[in-house]
């Protein structure tokens, strides 16, 4: 897998961080970059993900629920993405597209305790307010990881992101950037490694 993008603008930062007030420098660390060279990338990046979780509730980093988003265009790699990461904590499992549905949830035993992984895709909700009608506060209760495919349609009722992953379809593979986008999602996103490469947050 490619990662030379997002090494070289960690180096290229890192001797250069004298020159960045901490407000600046925060604000560059708050979103990472990543090259995805093929599917095989695209799997590695979900499993990667899926570990940083993984940890986080070994560590009770994960009291509450987990809210990621995924944007994209059509055809960007939000469904693979969301399929890899839901079948590392249940292999084999079949990941039905919540096209029609809404949302398709899969519960999760672990060791430290249940997960409920709530799978979004709101390409054809015609209205925020039918999330309402989902009964989405009762959804998002407990323990949960929600990855939201087109979230943009379902705001302001949607809760907010705690990951923004963003990703972008190249005529040879794909660009993929990941924003901390609260207090938790630094949090969870401490000491993550994709492809040797491991920010400091």
């Amino acid at each position: 897998m490619d990662t030379r993008y997002a090494k070289e603008r960690y180096i290229l930062a890192e001797r250069n961080r004298s020159q960045y007030n901490s407000v600046e420098w925060r604000s560059f660390l708050e979103k990472l970059h990543y090259f995805l060279a093929d599917e095989a990338a695209s799997k590695s990046m979900a499993e990667a993900l899926a570990k940083q979780i993984e940890k986080a509730l070994q560590l009770n980093r994960m009291s509450s629920g987990l809210i990621v988003y995924l944007k994209g265009d059509l055809g960007a790699g939000k469904s693979y993405l969301s399929r890899a990461l839901i079948q590392y904590f249940l292999p084999g499992q079949k990941v039905k597209s919540p096209t029609y549905t809404l949302v398709e949830s899969y519960p999760v035993e672990l060791e430290q305790g249940d997960l409920m992984i709530h799978h979004f895709d709101l390409y054809r909700l015609c209205e925020p307010e039918e999330l309402e009608y989902l009964a989405i506060r009762d959804i998002l209760q407990g323990k949960f990881l929600a990855l939201v495919e087109w979230p943009q349609n379902g705001q302001p009722v949607l809760p907010n992101a705690d990951l923004l992953i963003e990703i972008q379809h190249l005529d040879e593979g794909r660009n993929l950037s990941i924003r901390l986008q609260s207090d938790k999602g630094q949090q969870l996103m401490q000491s993550f490694e994709f492809g040797g490469l491991s920010p400091v947050l």
